[in-house]
């Protein structure tokens, strides 16, 4: 199989994964919207506080590891991005720091994805937004067009890192800021890194910490700093790949190679596993 061809499948998988988790009944573990017990305890992990998720509509769903918005110093009438912007959450929390005179873009590749962003929010209220259908690897947006770019547990699912971050750092503004929330490993087992089901449960395709720090400074970013992590136990680890309701469907693999994030293998991924924020700057 060609690269050209396994980038293809890892997209397609991830495409059909998400596709599902947000047309599926049930909210799951990572449901948010203001009616469900304190928008559920994966929620409150990621770092998203009551009185955020009080204000959420109720369809709102998160899949994420961290609140991108909690570091991020935006200003009003500044222009936000969103790479894989999902169901939405972080687009309406960024709007509320933008104010009326800013905007946000949502950035998503999955149909039905954008479909339940722009119903959310318009739920919410939110007026200054766009949702625009693309890759991350070829993203539709203008040189230097945003002031921020933020994403939420998206990159990793990237089988090309580097071009991502090639194109952040096209489409920031000069001074412009990128915070990101993304999933990081250490010396994680390779059986799970040839895993497409770890791949689009977030974990296969996260590279090392220090190989990610690398690609966002190759791509020309300055001030690259980790400003939070939180390196996962086996209670965080089952909540986010274990309960069959949790961020969607059961992994779709695309072969009949084995689940590794099955329960009994767990053990061996404490403490390989960590959620970090990462800021960095378009000089």
């Amino acid at each position: 199989m060609t690269k050209k061809q396994e980038n293809s499948d890892i997209r397609a998988a991830v495409r059909k994964h998400y596709g599902a988790a947000i047309t599926q009944s049930s909210k799951g573990c990572c449901g948010s919207g203001a009616g469900t017990p304190a928008g559920g305890s994966y929620a409150h992990l990621a770092g998203y506080t009551p009185e955020e998720l009080a204000t959420m509509p109720e369809s709102v769903t998160t899949f994420g590891c961290g609140n991108p918005t909690t570091f991020a110093e935006m200003q009003p009438g500044e222009v936000v991005l969103d790479l894989g912007s999902g169901a939405g959450m972080d687009l309406i929390l960024a709007s509320r720091k933008v104010g009326p005179t800013g905007k946000v873009i949502g950035l998503d590749m999955t149909p039905e994805m954008i479909k339940a962003a722009n119903d959310n929010l318009r739920k919410a209220g939110i007026a200054n937004f766009e949702i625009r259908q693309g890759e991350m690897e070829q993203m539709p947006v203008a040189d230097g067009e945003v002031d921020w770019i933020i994403s939420n547990c998206v990159i990793n699912l990237s089988p090309d890192k580097a071009k991502v971050f090639a194109e952040a750092y096209r489409v920031l503004k000069l001074g412009g800021r990128m915070l990101v929330s993304d999933i990081v490993t250490h010396h994680l087992p390779e059986a799970v890194r040839k895993d497409i089901a770890a791949w689009v449960a977030c974990v296969g395709g996260a590279v090392e910490e220090d190989e990610y720090i690398r690609l966002v400074k190759l791509a020309g970013f300055e001030q690259v700093e980790v400003v939070d992590r939180l390196i996962y136990d086996e209670v965080s680890i089952k909540s986010m790949f274990c309960d069959s309701t949790c961020c969607g469907p059961q992994p779709i693999s695309l072969d009949t190679r084995p689940n590794s994030l099955t329960e009994p293998n767990i053990g061996s991924l404490v403490g390989k596993i960590a959620s970090i924020k990462l800021s960095a700057r378009k000089p």
